[in-house]
């Protein structure tokens, strides 16, 4: 093998929690719905929650739920990028525990499977976006050992919002 790293997916990664499991089916992408909306509120149904996942997993998103007693109480939305600034990394697009869920620490297991399988898969990073001025994700990912490393600029294109 040359310079260049690789990313090596694998089909069904090899978690230690089994309380998490991946949303692959149309059902179990439904069953995060509720939980996903607490965090897109945006997402105006399920049908459209489906249809953007639908067009995201091409781009390599999965969802990961954290399930207990047959119900998601948390997930995290995530995809495998490579940049020239970090290599192959994992990006995580959303984390989010059900507001009844909070401080139960679902978030840090979501966050610790997600290194199980972005090391698993080749990565040298985990990568997430937060709002700025979301203090209380900040000081969870302070907490997780996380480092702020940039600042993300954005512009709406189009009349996008």
């Amino acid at each position: 093998m040359d310079q260049v790293s690789e990313i090596t997916p694998v089909p069904h990664w090899h978690l230690t929690d089994d309380a998490l499991r991946h949303a692959d089916t149309v059902s179990d992408q439904l069953a995060c719905f509720a939980v996903m909306h607490e965090l897109r509120p945006h997402l105006r149904d399920s049908e459209e929650f489906l249809q953007r996942i639908a067009r995201a997993i091409p781009q390599g998103y999965r969802i990961l739920a954290a399930w207990d007693q047959g119900k998601v109480v948390a997930l995290a939305g995530y995809r495998f990028q490579e940049n020239l600034v970090y290599g192959p990394f994992l990006y995580v697009d959303d984390l989010v525990a059900a507001s009844s869920e909070r401080g139960k620490r679902w978030g840090e297991r979501l966050l610790a499977a997600m290194e199980e399988v972005a090391a698993q898969a080749g990565c040298v990073r985990l990568v997430l976006d937060t709002g700025m001025a979301n203090a209380l994700a900040q000081r969870f990912y302070f907490r997780q050992g996380m480092l702020t490393g940039a600042m993300r600029f954005g512009k709406a294109i189009g009349g996008a919002a």
